[in-house]
């Protein structure tokens, strides 16, 4: 005989709001010093070729091996989250990607030093479910959208972070003091998770209560299809808006770095307004809707203003880089909300897998259509992404947020 699911909760710490809201700071430094693991690298690549020897490609492929780990573990991590709780995932990542690191501090060599980022990587990848569920767990429906947005400002925050730091580092104390970096990182959001971090409350497991939510509906797998469909259009001005700008506007390297930074600003800002905006309306799927159709239209605007050449085609770079990352937030917390306590890491780590190597694909295959037909073409076809997700975008399947 099946034992009936239950709804009763296990015991769980009370917290108030001020602890909340440190367990939101430490998930969001989690998810920072993995993106400062992950993308920091890249920022070594000046430095690897002028003073390593290495040659370009050498140094692409140092850069690219943190982000070939995440997408070999996140689900794995997910899972261990589902299965073991979030402290304990986040603290035993965080303490490899520290220890990983310092292997890779030692060098050794072009393929010691890929191998050791691309295990760094793979334990970085713990934060990203981990930290999400985290958030989803302590924070009410009605505030989840808003503290899910903060979070998920953690990546721009990383990357900015490394391209202050790691750069400066590496070119006047080497590669070994900048790889420093990442570690210390890590090492600081291992405390700060030890020190505040408490496991949210679920429901108890019975037989038959977590029954796997890809086969009750398609929503899960619809939303992860939208969210691959914006990371085109979202990658593709990430790559080469600055390069856009040297070379077709006649900006300065310094300018248009500026503005490129200045627009990550916003993206960043962007999300948590949009998170508020879901809280707000007590939706997800409805603001993600009016998100996709938004950056379809910023991109085909994008696009006919740099064919045409025409002036209002920088202010439109700026506002298709802050539509484009706005989705990131809403999609993350619909499907943790719609997984339930028991899935929603694995079904995290599916969504992040999937946005990865969609990712991955963009510059190559974007230079090739850059070099054939432009900037302009491209900044249009990309429209072309967001613009079919608007069908897949659920119309049903979301949980009421109570």
């Amino acid at each position: 005989m099946t034992t009936p699911p239950s709804t009763a909760t296990r015991p769980a710490t009370e917290v108030g709001a001020a602890r909340r809201w440190a367990m939101l700071a430490a998930s969001t430094t989690a998810q920072a010093a993995a993106g400062i693991t992950i993308h920091g690298p890249a920022f070594l690549i000046p430095v690897l070729v002028a003073d390593g020897g290495l040659s370009l490609a050498q140094a692409g492929l140092v850069a690219a091996a943190p982000m070939l780990g995440v997408t070999l573990t996140l689900v794995a991590w997910g899972a261990l989250a589902d299965a073991r709780g979030e402290r304990a995932t986040l603290l035993v990542g965080l303490v490899l990607t520290a220890a990983l690191g310092g292997v890779a501090m030692a060098g050794g060599g072009v393929v010691a030093l890929a191998l050791a980022l691309a295990a760094a990587g793979a334990a970085a990848a713990s934060t990203a479910s981990a930290s999400g569920r985290v958030v989803v767990g302590w924070f009410p429906p009605h505030r989840r959208g808003l503290a899910m947005g903060i979070r998920q400002m953690a990546q721009p925050a990383g990357v900015g972070i490394a391209a202050v730091i790691i750069a400066v580092v590496a070119e006047t104390r080497g590669v070994a003091a900048a790889l420093g970096v990442p570690v210390a990182a890590a090492l600081l959001a291992a405390a700060l998770v030890a020190a505040v971090v408490v496991d949210p409350p679920r429901p108890e497991r019975r037989e038959g209560s977590a029954p796997n939510p890809y086969r009750e509906d398609g929503f899960l797998a619809r939303v992860h299809a939208v969210s691959v469909l914006l990371v085109v259009p979202q990658f593709l001005v990430w790559t080469f808006a600055l390069v856009w700008l040297v070379q077709d506007r006649g900006w300065s390297a310094a300018a248009a770095g500026t503005l490129v930074a200045v627009s990550q600003l916003l993206g960043a800002l962007g999300r948590v307004a949009v998170g508020q905006l879901s809280d707000v309306v007590g939706s997800r799927i409805r603001p993600l809707r009016w998100v996709t159709v938004a950056a379809g239209l910023s991109m085909a605007a994008l696009g006919l203003a740099a064919g045409l050449d025409a002036a209002v085609a920088v202010p439109l770079v700026v506002l298709a880089t802050v539509v484009t990352v706005a989705d990131n937030g809403l999609a993350f917390t619909a499907v943790a909300e719609r997984a339930g306590p028991f899935w929603s890491g694995r079904a995290l780590g599916a969504q992040n897998t999937a946005q990865y190597l969609a990712a991955s694909a963009v510059p190559p295959v974007a230079g090739l259509l850059v070099a054939q037909a432009g900037y302009a073409a491209a900044f249009a076809l990309a429209a072309l992404c967001p613009l079919a997700a608007v069908a897949l975008v659920p119309v049903r399947g979301e949980r009421a947020l109570r």
